[in-house]
């Protein structure tokens, strides 16, 4: 079997792991792909920084970002389907859409004179930039618990705070978890855009090869970008899918259902 038709057989999400893991271990390797991209004996490679501590920082601020939004939209999404919070959901949407009306690029103008260069202005843009996908879809799974559930929890004993840990929330997760797969995804390729305030992550391989013309370190920051996003997406969407069974056979009374 020659090596093409070894790879051609590889799943896609195989293939994209091992050019990811590849080229961040010896990028040096690629760069007669990326040569003629680069002109007037231009660095077919970008060396200023280590591509893999780029991708670790760009993956750090991303994820810490997707954890806050999620600590703040998923209990303030619990609180406006509760009975005494239901006064407070025009002022919560209004809130979570507020990431979303200003462009990530405006954020990060307002708040570095606030909190300086760095990670911290790129942290604040992409916190409230997640934070509508994780709240829309938690309000969304937990106003379709069935009706007759929550009746059957209540004749049961169950109290209010019993029936979302137990019911509500388990049945909810898939969609909770497509929200921090939404908010995870648009994030990490809005996160680029942080290294214009000197965040550290692969913005700073895209800003290179645009001040210098250097087409192959704009096309070295946007596959890795693009690699990380696929992996990132089948990866979270196969957790979603593993969930959604296991909360399938909660609902036919299968072996998931609580308390059995």
């Amino acid at each position: 079997m020659t090596a093409w038709r070894w790879i051609g057989r590889l799943s896609p999400r195989l293939l994209a792991l091992g050019v990811l893991v590849g080229f961040l271990a010896h990028p040096a390797a690629f760069a007669p792909l990326f040569a003629p991209l680069a002109e007037n004996g231009a660095p077919a490679i970008y060396t200023q920084s280590p591509l893999l501590g780029l991708t670790l920082d760009h993956l750090r601020i991303v994820g810490l970002a997707a954890t806050l939004s999620t600590l703040i939209a998923l209990p303030l999404a619990v609180i406006v389907t509760r009975r005494a919070g239901r006064a407070f959901f025009g002022l919560s949407r209004a809130l979570v859409n507020l990431g979303q009306t200003f462009p990530p690029v405006a954020v990060l103008a307002v708040m570095v004179p606030l909190v300086g260069f760095g990670a911290k202005p790129a942290l604040i843009a992409l916190f409230l930039y997640g934070l509508l996908p994780i709240f829309e879809n938690t309000l969304a799974g937990l106003t379709q618990v069935p009706a007759a559930v929550l009746d059957a929890a209540r004749g049961m004993g169950m109290g209010p705070l019993t029936r979302l840990v137990r019911i509500e929330l388990p049945l909810a997760l898939p969609l909770i978890l497509e929200g921090i797969r939404v908010s995870t995804i648009i994030n990490l390729g809005t996160a680029t855009i942080g290294s214009t305030v000197a965040a550290p992550g692969l913005g700073e391989v895209i800003i290179a090869g645009l001040l210098s013309n250097n087409t192959a370190f704009l096309l070295q920051g946007g596959l890795l970008v693009a690699l990380l996003a696929v992996l990132l997406h089948d990866g979270l969407g196969l957790i979603e899918r593993r969930v959604a069974r296991a909360m399938g056979r909660f609902e036919t009374g299968g072996p998931a259902a609580p308390g059995r």
